[in-house]
């Protein structure tokens, strides 16, 4: 069994586990302030016997660098509080099993290879489109980085003719993130999403960034699928063919490969729901037991 912990910017998930089809605990929790919020992970995984590893996806971003200072901490997050907290070190250290630490969105994106919407599959990208616009790369069955993890939400897409907006993200303006997410659109539109109608002209400009951000991940090289989830996607299924289409046309067919060209099977929705992180964090569990 493998311990489990997802760690979201509004709520946690602790899991235990060895997959889908057997979970023994699976317990939701508010995240609040730093100290307040692990000491309620740790009074409940106190109370588990029996699990080899730990793996935690985290909201960030976080160093991941193992041989930092600062691993496993998170980092410049915006969240109030939690810049410079340990998470990895501390929950590693008080359970003395391999741990594995990486972000929410490669969490769900292992997740989904293991088991969900690319489970056939080793390579794949995963997109969360929501508060934020995050990306989890795998290749190999592995998470993809390096000095750090990836942050392609944040890229300047090529902007739609006439779209002039200075974008929602205070770090980038018009990146992909403040384009795209949850707030910029509120922003934007004065609305939530859900509450946008499909024939708002925002839906043009989220289409065209997003297909713009596909486009950069496609020519990685790396993804046989791309995985889209996250609020904004999961509330909104009619974009799915738009981006789609405009992902084809950007592309040019310059990647001429089935994989990419079929882009109805290219990009598609997530299958394992709200459990796609807490699983991938049973295989970061499992990859760092293996790494022992």
């Amino acid at each position: 069994m493998i311990a489990g912990v997802e760690l979201g910017g509004t709520k946690c998930v602790l899991i235990l586990a060895k997959g889908p089809d057997a979970i023994l605990e699976r317990v939701e929790l508010p995240t609040r302030k730093p100290e307040e919020t692990l000491a309620a992970i740790e009074g409940m995984i106190d109370s588990w016997r029996g699990f080899q590893a730990l793996g935690i996806a985290s909201f960030g971003p976080i160093s991941i660098d193992r041989r930092a200072a600062d691993y496993g901490h998170i980092t410049s997050t915006p969240k109030p509080g939690w810049r410079g907290t340990d998470v990895a070190r501390r929950l590693g250290s008080r359970y003395d099993v391999p741990t594995g630490f990486d972000t929410d969105v490669v969490g769900a994106a292992l997740g989904e290879a293991r088991w969900g919407a690319a489970a056939e599959l080793s390579d794949l990208a995963y997109i969360t489109v929501g508060t934020g616009v995050g990306v989890g790369l795998v290749a190999h069955g592995r998470p993809v980085d390096g000095l750090t993890h990836g942050e392609l939400g944040h890229v300047r897409p090529v902007r739609m003719a006439g779209d002039e907006w200075t974008g929602s993200c205070p770090y980038h303006g018009a990146c992909v993130e403040g384009l795209v997410s949850g707030p910029a659109i509120a922003a934007r539109t004065g609305m939530a999403g859900a509450d946008v109608p499909p024939d708002h002209p925002v839906w043009a400009t989220v289409t065209h960034a997003l297909a713009q951000l596909l486009h950069t991940i496609t020519l990685t090289g790396v993804p046989r699928r791309i995985v889209l989830g996250g609020g904004v996607m999961i509330g909104n299924q009619f974009l799915f063919p738009q981006i789609r289409a405009a992902l084809r046309h950007s592309l040019g067919g310059y990647v001429a490969l089935p994989e990419v060209e079929d882009v109805d099977t290219f990009v598609v929705p997530p299958s394992l729901g709200n459990n796609a992180g807490p699983l991938g964090a049973i295989v970061l569990g499992e990859q760092a037991l293996a790494r022992t």
